[in-house]
């Protein structure tokens, strides 16, 4: 629901709760948060979630990376994106 409205502060918050309830974030909540971002056009936000899977150990699948390139594509980033591919 955050995805679709584009609100990437809500994915933020509901993350955090997930977190204090001692529940496990996954793929599918982080791909989740990373599309709210990409649809808010929050690239950095974006490349942090990303980030934070890497340390969390959750697996990083294309889908999640699709959503942080369309992000840095958005944000002019290009840099970022052609990174992000090479990553893949």
């Amino acid at each position: 629901a955050c995805e679709k409205g584009g609100q990437w502060n809500q994915a933020l918050r509901l993350l955090a709760e997930i977190a204090s309830a001692n529940l496990e974030l996954n793929t599918i909540t982080y791909s989740a948060a990373v599309s709210a971002c990409e649809k808010s056009g929050q690239w950095d936000q974006a490349l942090k979630f990303l980030l934070e899977m890497a340390s969390a150990q959750a697996k990083l699948d294309t889908i999640t990376y699709s959503a942080a390139v369309s992000a840095c594509e958005k944000g002019d980033r290009w840099d970022q994106a052609l990174g992000l591919l090479v990553e893949m």
